[in-house]
């Protein structure tokens, strides 16, 4: 929304219900705390990350990166989702998450995970439940990556990281006068901050998102440089938390960007990427997920990677109590 951006006139008028959100966050974590509210521990390792903030911030990128670093030092990783945007989020079911699921069900980022770590994932509004079916249906797993559940305090987790991207802060005020869900005071009592882009003052581990080539989303086998693509006008189209991000990376290697925005978790039809000029049309690989049946041959995604301070690899190495590799 855009009274998130600076605190203006109508951010002001709902500061005092920000204050009450605030409270009723404060009170809801200190029951958890205190045992009021029940919460469950998972019997192997439990790797939540989250963020403050409404929409994006880059986590999805990050737990596939923890995931592949997990499974290259010898753990055995598996995830779990709320899957925000499918049917199974706003039922009491749970539901595996791989490459021949529909995302309108699993949702978009569960679809991406299954595809790209090759781990299971299971899909849930109950991060318990989620994991409790994950770790009877795999029982090889020997650690859980939660994504985006850092207030789900009903999972007890034994790593907190915390993605910050200063984009997605705005003015730094609570729902429904700012963007957060937490004051930013909750940082000191995460175990690792994951910076994305400039950190304005917050200080953790750095990371930046990085993609060198272009994918055909009809024709896989057709990869092609990003660089290859400078200088050549193309629609960019983005249905994520930020989707300025996305455009500016394009823009940044020298594409002629034309921007299409949509809100984030957006479902395509085959109307919203039609321009009538037959000119490339660049996505994010969260996006193409759910446009694989309406796709053409000029439809492209551009994946990218997660790309941390090694320092945040030998962290968590340290708080998992080392490898696993011989």
């Amino acid at each position: 929304m855009r009274h998130w951006r600076r605190r203006g006139l109508v951010a002001r008028l709902l500061w005092p219900a920000g204050l009450a959100f605030g409270c009723v966050a404060l009170f809801r974590r200190l029951f958890y705390r205190l045992r009021i509210f029940k919460s469950c521990r998972i019997q192997i390792p439990v790797i939540v990350v989250g963020n403050l903030s409404v929409g994006g911030a880059g986590k999805t990128p990050l737990v596939l990166w923890i995931a592949d670093f997990l499974k290259q030092h010898g753990r055995k990783p598996g995830i779990v989702s709320r899957g925000y945007g499918g049917s199974v989020s706003r039922t009491k079911e749970t539901r595996a998450a791989n490459i021949a699921s529909d995302p309108a069900e699993v949702g978009d980022e569960p679809m991406l995970l299954a595809r790209r770590s090759g781990c299971p994932v299971w899909v849930a509004a109950d991060r318990v439940l989620a994991a409790k079916t994950l770790k009877r249906e795999s029982p090889e797993v020997d650690v859980i990556v939660a994504d985006d559940g850092l207030q789900h305090y009903a999972l007890r987790r034994d790593i907190e990281i915390c993605v910050v991207d200063e984009h997605g802060l705005g003015n730094r005020w609570l729902l429904p006068a700012g963007p957060l869900r937490e004051p930013l005071s909750r940082l000191k009592s995460v175990d690792a901050i994951v910076v994305h882009g400039p950190g304005a003052g917050i200080s953790g581990y750095s990371m930046k998102l990085q993609g060198e080539s272009l994918a055909n989303l009809v024709n896989a086998q057709d990869r092609r440089p990003l660089k290859s693509f400078a200088g050549q006008k193309v629609h960019a189209v983005a249905g994520i938390g930020d989707p300025r991000r996305f455009f500016l990376q394009l823009a940044g290697a020298g594409l002629k960007v034309v921007p299409h925005p949509f809100p984030d978790h957006h479902v395509f039809g085959a109307a919203d990427l039609e321009f009538g000029d037959g000119l490339p049309v660049v996505m994010t690989e969260k996006d193409a997920v759910k446009c694989k049946r309406i796709a053409k041959a000029h439809h492209w995604v551009f994946a990218v990677d997660a790309a941390p301070d090694p320092a945040f690899g030998r962290f968590l190495l340290e708080k998992l109590g080392g490898s696993k590799t011989a």
